[in-house]
């Protein structure tokens, strides 16, 4: 009863064979997220240790962001054809099989195997567990029941980085058995206490599998949301750019070890959640989504600055600290403004606002890798001039007052 209280918070009802279900899902999603917080600190290391450098890293962490955006929306598909429960089974089996090839990697192109297996199936996991609160709630419930599902994937981003920091300092693959057995133990728990929930007769034998429409992305950015979508790209090119460098930069110019560089990116996380959780709200009201962006932005490109100051452990911490404080503004921001200027078309354009992020997420990491195999501090002078450039496009592009109702017509409200 403790765990199903902490799992679904206050004033959030569901029956109990829902309320064991979303327990199952919750766990689930937390494995997963767990094992890619787990990677992050530990990657730089083993990288290094098979020989790699920059540009690979930054390819390695690109190659997983490429296959979840290319196949998310397929499991979806997918799913609605076959039902929910084999395809969370495929995806926490591609799991348990990734993190057990990174374990067992003596050669760098079995990092990229077991990354690329990792974002084939792995990706199946959040849009199907998302349908499943789908089925299985009524609307009144859906919304907390996918509020919890997104707190169980930030919880293992949070958590993921430390953990694995810390148990990396005795051996670099550890981390990684030990995630590929929570998913086993999840893999279970899906497979014999966890029902369909889409029937028979609901399944659409018909729908398509879909693909990425980069036809699509390229007509958005000129339409009225194009400069939201652009900054958007913006945003998340320059937070992976910080974090997908940031261990191999900490190993090469401060000599930290995993558990420190775990640390520090459980300090980012936590950081994030709270102002994500707790100060967008409250500032946003206050000043308007468009003045929080733009402070953002320039508080970012002033983080990146200040961390090349940095010359310990301490004002490391201190100094991402300060940088996550202002991009945690950032993100949501953008996504409320996004929504906010499309009045009808929420799907559409909220989906089109999460594929230019993936692509940041992709071009970030390569980006940065390249600059670091130049100098080490590279990738953040370059990122301080992304998030200055970000600025100048939200001064000059982001006007208040105006919306979009539909993609391509614009209208005026506030």
């Amino acid at each position: 009863m403790a765990l199903s209280s902490f799992v679904l918070g206050q004033g959030f009802s569901m029956q109990p064979s829902n309320r064991k279900n979303l327990i199952i899902l919750f766990f689930t999603l937390v494995v997963v997220m767990l094992g890619f917080g787990m990677a992050m600190p530990v990657f730089p290391f083993l990288i290094t240790r098979l020989g790699g450098s920059g540009d690979e890293f930054g390819a390695l962490i690109a190659v997983y962001s490429v296959m979840q955006l290319i196949f998310a929306p397929v499991w979806g598909s997918v799913s609605d054809r076959i039902g929910r429960k084999p395809v969370l089974l495929i995806g926490m089996l591609g799991t348990a099989l990734s993190l057990v090839l990174i374990g067992l990697a003596t050669d760098l192109w079995m990092l990229f195997v077991a990354r690329i297996l990792s974002g084939l199936l792995a990706s199946a996991m959040l849009p199907t567990t998302m349908a499943y609160i789908g089925d299985s709630t009524s609307e009144q419930d859906r919304g907390g029941g996918i509020g919890q599902l997104g707190a169980a994937a930030g919880l293992g981003v949070i958590l993921g980085p430390g953990i694995g920091g810390w148990l990396a300092g005795d051996s670099l693959t550890l981390p990684f058995f030990l995630a590929a057995g929570l998913s086993l133990g999840s893999l279970v728990l899906i497979a014999f206490l966890l029902p369909e929930s889409l029937a028979p007769e609901a399944r659409h034998r018909e729908s398509k599998v879909s693909l990425v429409d980069f036809g699509e992305l390229w007509r958005a950015l000129f339409s009225p949301v194009g400069i939201l979508l652009v900054v958007a790209f913006v945003v998340s090119f320059g937070a992976i750019n910080f974090q997908a460098i940031f261990g191999l930069y900490a190993l090469k110019k401060f000599n930290f070890d995993p558990g420190q560089v775990g640390t520090v990116l459980v300090v980012v996380g936590l950081t994030g959640a709270v102002v994500q959780g707790v100060m967008t709200g409250p500032v946003t009201r206050r000043w308007g989504e468009a003045a929080v962006i733009r402070f953002s932005f320039l508080t970012n490109a002033l983080g990146f600055l200040v961390l090349l100051t940095a010359n310990s452990y301490e004002t490391v911490l201190l100094t991402t600290g300060v940088y996550t404080l202002a991009h945690g503004l950032l993100r949501p921001s953008v996504q409320a403004l996004t929504s906010k200027r499309a009045v009808q078309g929420q799907g559409t354009i909220m989906g089109l606002n999460n594929s230019f992020m993936s692509l940041g997420q992709i071009a970030g990491p390569l980006w940065a890798g390249l600059l670091f195999d130049i100098n080490v501090d590279m990738p953040y002078l370059s990122g301080a001039v992304i998030m200055l450039a970000g600025f100048i496009v939200s001064l000059c592009g982001i006007s208040p007052g105006k919306t979009v109702s539909k993609l391509g017509t614009p209208s005026v409200v506030e």
